[in-house]
Formats: C-alpha cells, sequence, structure tokens
C-alpha cells in the first residue's frame, strides 16, 4: 500500500478530454502553487554549496559534521537539553529515516504499534522487514488524539517501539503537552521507545502549539525523525534526519545508535551539496518567511473547514491546526450510488477533475485526506466541485 499507488488508480479515473483542468488535493506537496514557494536563502545556500566545487564527492555516512551540528542545535532550541552531531543521523528525506529504523528494530516475533489513521510508508516498511504492525486508534472527536487504552492493551513483551506522528498526517491535528506526557508515561509503563515523526515540526497555526516528542525524553527514549521538506517547502531536495533524544543514555547502551550506523553504512546518502547548504538554510531563513506561510495555511485551513460544513454528504469532526490536512468523513447515507471511499474519489476524480486520497489507503474505510496547502482560488474551486458532486449524487430524501 501507498499513497502513490492509490493516488494513480485514481487519477487513472479522470476524463482527459474534460474541459476543466484537474486540481490536485491529494498529495502532500504544495509547491505546484506559487504562493508555496522555498525562502530565497535556502535557494542562495544551495548555488553557493554547489558553485564552491567543495562539496562533489561522497560525504561520511552519517552525515557531513556541519549539517548535524546545524540541525543538532535547531532540533535542541525547543528542548530541555542539548543534543550534540553524533545525535544526528542525516537521510535522503524522513522516509529513508522511517526505512532506517523499522530496519534496525525489526526482529523475528516482534510488533510495532502504528497510528490509524496513519502515513502507510509504516505499515508497508513493517510488513516488508516481517515486523508485526499492531494499530492503535485516533480519536476523531477528541482532536484524533491517541486512544490510550487500546495502546495498553495491544503492547506486549515483544512490541519494540510505537509510533506517534505531530503535528498529523492525515488528520491536521496537534497533540497538547498534557496528552504528549500522557504518552510517554504509557509507552515508559510498556518499557517501548517512541518514534516521533515530526516532518511537519512547527506547523501548527491553531490553538496548540507546537511540542517535540523529545521534551519528554527524561521519560522514555525518544527518536525523532524529520526533514527540511515541509517546513521549508523543499519535498525534492530529500534532506531528512534521525535524532536520538536519549539523555538517560538508555539507547546508547542498548547499541540502537550504532544499529542506526550500520544500517546507514549500507544505503544512500542525501546529495552532499544538499547537505552543505542545510548550515545556511537554518541559519538565514527568517521567522517572517515562516510566519508567511503559517498565515497561508491557516486561511487555507479555515476556508476548507468552513466549505466542507458547507456539504451535504461529507463532515469533518475536527478542525485542523497543523499539517497541510484534514480528514473528512463520507456519509454514505446521503449519497447515492456510491459504494466506498474509493468509489467516491474515482468518479469524482471523472466527473470533476478533481483528486483527493481515499481514507482506505490510510486505515480509514470511508473517509477521504484533502490536501488544503494550495493556493486560496484553486482550493475554493475544488471545493465548489466537490459540492456539486455531492449535490448530483445526493440520494432524494436527503435533498
Amino acid at each position: 500500500m501507498s499513497i502513490r499507488a492509490v493516488l494513480g488508480r485514481v487519477i487513472s479515473s479522470v476524463d482527459a478530454s474534460g474541459p476543466r483542468p484537474v486540481l490536485a488535493l491529494g498529495s502532500g506537496d504544495p509547491t505546484a502553487s506559487a504562493c508555496y514557494r522555498p525562502p530565497p536563502e535556502a535557494e542562495d545556500a544551495i548555488v553557493e554549496a554547489l558553485r564552491s566545487r567543495e562539496h562533489n564527492g561522497y560525504s561520511p555516512t552519517v552525515g557531513v559534521l556541519p549539517a548535524r551540528r546545524a540541525i543538532a542545535e535547531y532540533l535542541s532550541l525547543d528542548l530541555p537539553y542539548q543534543l550534540s552531531p553524533d545525535d544526528i543521523y542525516l537521510t535522503s528525506g524522513c522516509c529513508q529515516a522511517i526505512d532506517v529504523m523499522i530496519s534496525v528494530l525489526a526482529q523475528p516475533g516482534s510488533n510495532i504499534l502504528l497510528p490509524k489513521p496513519g502515513f502507510p510508508l509504516y505499515e508497508s516498511r513493517t510488513m516488508f522487514s516481517n515486523l508485526e504492525a499492531r494499530h492503535f486508534n485516533l480519536i476523531p472527536d477528541r482532536g484524533w488524539e491517541a486512544d490510550l487504552e487500546s495502546v495498553e492493551s495491544l503492547a506486549d513483551e515483544n512490541t519494540v517501539a510505537m509510533v506517534i506522528i505531530n503535528p498529523s498526517n492525515p488528520c491536521g491535528s496537534v497533540y497538547s503537552h498534557d496528552h504528549l506526557a500522557k504518552i510517554a508515561e504509557i509507552a515508559k509503563k510498556l518499557g517501548i521507545i517512541i518514534i516521533a515523526d515530526e516532518v511537519y515540526d512547527h506547523l501548527a497555526f491553531g490553538n496548540t502549539p507546537f511540542i517535540p516528542m523529545g521534551v519528554f525524553a527524561d521519560v522514555v527514549p525518544v527518536i525523532t525523525v524529520g526533514s527540511i521538506s515541509k517546513r521549508w517547502l523543499v519535498p525534492g531536495w530529500r534532506l531528512g534526519w534521525i535524532a536520538t533524544c536519549d539523555p538517560n543514555g538508555i539507547l546508547k547502551e542498548a547499541k540502537v545508535d550504532k544499529s542506526i550506523e550500520n544500517y546507514i553504512n549500507i544505503t544512500n546518502d542525501p546529495a552532499t551539496f544538499i547537505q552543505a547548504a542545510v548550515p545556511q538554510i537554518i541559519a538565514n531563513t527568517n521567522d517572517d518567511y515562516f510566519n508567511k506561510i503559517l498565515n497561508l495555511l491557516r486561511n487555507s485551513a479555515d476556508l476548507c473547514y468552513g466549505k466542507i460544513k458547507e456539504i451535504r454528504g461529507i463532515k469533518c469532526p475536527h478542525k485542523p491546526e497543523g499539517s497541510m490536512f484534514v480528514m473528512v468523513k463520507l456519509d454514505l447515507s446521503c449519497l447515492d450510488d456510491i459504494q466506498d471511499d474509493l468509489d467516491f474519489c474515482c468518479r469524482l476524480a471523472k466527473e470533476e477533475s478533481v483528486i483527493v486520497l481515499p481514507g482506505s489507503a490510510l486505515g480509514m474505510k470511508d473517509w477521504i485526506r484533502i490536501t488544503f496547502a494550495m493556493d486560496v482560488s484553486t482550493l475554493e474551486n475544488a471545493l465548489e466541485r466537490i459540492k456539486s458532486f455531492c449535490q448530483r449524487h445526493a440520494k432524494l430524501e436527503a435533498q
């Protein structure tokens, strides 16, 4: 299962002879919109690193030291302790970081706890590594908080870790300090580590501020995965990291750091000139840029949530507060001749040339995920088309 494969099936339903352009609300890449561009400082840093001719060779497998130092300092700004460059491992985007961690933790007979809904790469990688995936629910009516009772009931002596995605892809939620503290206590009680997927770090535009899971690493060891892809809007640059947040030295004692390094030794590295640009990218991007992006996301999220409430046949239980997504429940009782979420998405693509992601790709049948990170006019147009589609397929008694 992969988002790309499912979206490919949906896109194949588009009527190529249709008169209207395709409006894509299915993927997490906002760079097609002119308003979502990387900061000029990041582009300048890449050009400078490339033209220096000093970064055309291979890099150390864990990443170049200046980049690891810069990322350690960047992450430490939000932590009550200081990370060192030795805690940082550079990867080809956050997806490779996920690949590395799942592979490192996989042992015969072991299992890992994954959120439902979640990011399907975790599921695919666990299957590939013969690691059993067990799913704990995220509760829509509680801001997509983790069902900690189900976490406790799912875990056993063979559970190696639980995954937390915050801010959430696909839910658009941001966890409070109190909820994160409870997650840490549960993980400590169960004797498992936490993999904190924070690829959308600081993309929080609601009332709940972003708090890294690493704040609670004195309670339970935390391995953070992240990248520059989302906050700097450069997903194609493929620069991510693994950060071991381990102030008590538990991961080092278990030699998890050595296992990470050993696995990275047999995988690909991020491009060396991208690594070389990281210190300047982090140092030179100012808060005005980040605030501008947050305002764009906030306005788009408000528009998306407001328009969805006007559409009979779909419901949004929680207004998005972070990332770039919102989960929307289909009310099939109001829709005529729509079988499920995949049927809804394929027919929407065919009839309205609008692409959204079926929730079944994320573990949530009869839901859809909508990406709102785009210019407001395109988003509004797409939502109007969705409204027309739902009106056209409304059951007579629901009209």
